[in-house]
């Protein structure tokens, strides 16, 4: 994969950043695109509590990336993704009240199992944090999530630093190790779906 200068960035390929004004619609794709996600409906099986409570999740998970400028949109919000840079991490408090809100109560101890182990995966090194991506079911397949992940890695090299992320869904695996990101192991608790740990080591 060939990367092009820091300085051509722009809106390479037709992703831009997005401003916290039009932080929604960032969220509003991804809400659907999570609406198939292994993980993110067990953590929130009931289909009222996922629609009510799964933006707030977003929010608080990846939520800081607007603030940031890590927040970007492809094809007119076909596609989103939420960055953490260094240095900023997911609202834990936030994100805790709402899984207990928004989940089964049968499922609270195996989903503080499964945070405990990702907090083990975590680098400790800085780092950019992928929190949240996704294209709108009716869009995907057709390489969108592969221009979000290319403009963002591009910042990663040019700042000579490693990238982290946990696949939710088995299927979007092989699109991550194309662009080089690695497995660390396995995350899974009880009944939930396995959760796999990756990083891109720094170019």
């Amino acid at each position: 994969m060939t990367h092009s200068h820091p300085a051509e960035r722009g809106s390479a390929q037709g992703v831009t950043v997005t401003p916290p004004a039009h932080a929604e619609r960032a969220i509003a794709t991804i809400v659907l695109a999570f609406s198939t996600d292994p993980m993110a409906r067990w953590s929130v099986p009931d289909p009222a509590a996922y629609l009510t409570y799964f933006p707030a999740i977003v929010r608080a998970f990846g939520g800081s990336a607007f603030a940031a400028g890590a927040a970007h949109h492809v094809d007119d919000f076909a596609g989103a993704d939420l960055w953490l840079p260094p240095g900023i991490f997911p609202d834990e408090q936030a994100l805790s009240a709402l899984m207990q809100k928004a989940g089964l109560p049968e499922r609270q101890a195996d989903a503080a199992a499964v945070f405990a182990q990702m907090a083990t995966y975590h680098p400790t090194e800085p780092h950019w944090y992928l929190p949240l991506i996704g294209v709108d079911p009716t869009r995907q397949g057709t390489g969108l999530g592969s221009k979000l992940l290319a403009y963002a890695l591009q910042r990663c090299d040019a700042e000579h630093l490693p990238a982290y992320l946990e696949s939710s869904n088995p299927v979007n695996i092989p699109l991550y190790e194309r662009h080089g990101f690695e497995r660390l192991g396995t995350i899974q608790a009880g009944s939930s779906p396995p959760l796999v740990p990756m990083l891109r080591p720094a170019r």
